[in-house]
């Protein structure tokens, strides 16, 4: 932890003054991980739980229909994720709230109109009615504008109410679906049930974010101009490639395995997103760091160390809890119990990409989006030849996503290290 030096006096917030001006302390304090990691967890707890119900709920078959529409869901939260990117990263840079909540809007519209386009033609793909079709798309809009939101707490350091956003809106989102599962209700229903509770975490996380100060950026800078839609679109595309490579085996396991088998796969994919989104907060509370130049390389070095440190250890729990996931999901998912670590180190895998390409998106580079495209390629590509049974499948999709990320960690790494010189050789 720093240490305040002749002439520096630390203010609130956990800023330091320096001859009148704020500057950053920009190593991240443990209650700020901690935080997010809470609310993290409790959103991904809830999850979880909403997937394990609604496995032993609805049975292998309604099991399947349900998991490829909430993986549906996950692929449409891609220019949400986007749009918090973004709106942290211009707000470290000394963009406004006020034009950052414009560019929500104007983006949570443009979603609106591409959902109602995409109803029939996923219906028609995945072979779901179109109800449950328009459930799972219909969240998006409200995703977008959460998400809104969270950007301008995570760019405003404002990590405890940004855990507090984090947490309430995947407990407001689960809660409604739960109910209605309980009550005997088919995956058409469960999924309008959570878009409308996506629809009042939107309102929450609005009253909290208006409710809560703003740091800033932490520096003495200039308001500068909010960008527009295109770079949200750059930092979409980042998204897409990373979301669509977690979730396509998901998506064409409904495809290429029986009804019964897509259905376990999709019950050992919950061990790939435990492994995928349980270090989560790393990649919030490191990103600002990631968007300053003078931080970037070491930030970027201290969340792969992290993710992987964490990536080992979900893939040793998995194998050693095994055993204990068909007593909760149900006997009928036993055949999977052998593969859960092999999942799990999937979802390693899997975060070790992501905060390899967010450190792209908080320097607003795209470049190293291509190679996960081409692997998304590629995956698909091996499935559809090679992978007719489960643990062929999940086999293709784990060495895919292991050759993708090693080679991408391999740039960014480069990138960073080039950029950090850089800095110094024109700060010198």
């Amino acid at each position: 932890m720093a240490t305040a030096s002749a002439g520096q006096v630390r203010g609130s917030g956990g800023e330091w003054q320096h001859g009148g001006v704020r500057a950053v302390r920009w190593l991240p304090d443990v209650a700020d991980v901690t935080w997010v990691t809470v609310g993290a967890m409790a959103a991904n707890v809830a999850g979880y739980l909403l997937q394990l119900l609604a496995g032993r709920w609805l049975g292998a078959v309604g099991y399947s229909e349900f998991a490829s529409l909430l993986a549906v869901q996950l692929l449409c939260a891609v220019p949400a994720l986007a749009l918090q990117n973004v709106v942290a990263r211009e707000l470290v840079r000394g963009a406004s709230v006020s034009a950052a909540r414009g560019l929500a809007w104007r983006c949570a519209g443009v979603v609106t109109v591409l959902v109602v386009a995409l109803i029939p033609v996923v219906s028609a793909v995945l072979h779901v009615g179109a109800s449950a079709a328009a459930g799972a798309l219909v969240a998006a809009p409200a995703q977008v504008l959460v998400s809104g939101e969270q950007g301008v707490l995570q760019g405003g350091r404002r990590f405890r109410a940004l855990a507090t956003v984090l947490g309430g809106t995947g407990i407001v989102r689960v809660a409604p679906a739960l109910l209605a599962l309980m009550l005997g209700a088919g995956p058409a229903v469960a999924l309008w049930a959570t878009a409308f509770g996506l629809f009042m975490a939107a309102l929450g996380a609005h009253r909290i974010s208006s409710a809560t100060p703003i740091r800033g950026p932490g520096l003495a800078l200039p308001e500068i101009r909010m960008p527009g839609g295109a770079a949200v679109l750059r930092a979409a595309q980042v998204q897409a490639a990373l979301m669509a490579l977690s979730s396509v085996d998901l998506i064409v396991a409904r495809i290429v395995l029986s009804d019964a088998d897509a259905g376990r796969y999709a019950l050992g994919a919950i061990a790939t997103k435990i492994a995928f989104w349980l270090p989560q907060a790393v990649g919030v509370v490191l990103y600002p760091r990631m968007a300053q130049p003078r931080y970037s390389a070491r930030a970027v070095r201290d969340a792969l160390g992290v993710l992987l440190a964490v990536g080992i250890v979900a893939v040793l729990g998995a194998a050693v809890l095994a055993p204990v996931a068909p007593l909760f999901a149900g006997r009928e998912y036993a055949p999977i119990e052998g593969w859960l670590w092999l999942f799990a180190l999937d979802g390693a895998l899997l975060a070790l990409l992501q905060g390899a390409l967010l450190s792209a998106i908080a320097v607003d580079r795209t470049v190293p989006a291509a190679m996960t495209w081409v692997g998304l390629v590629v995956e698909v590509g091996a499935i559809a030849l090679f992978a007719r049974s489960l643990p062929a499948l999940i086999t293709t999709a784990t060495v895919v996503v292991a050759v993708v990320t090693a080679a991408i960690i391999v740039v960014v790494l480069r990138a960073a290290t080039r950029g950090a010189t850089v800095y110094r050789a024109e700060s010198a």
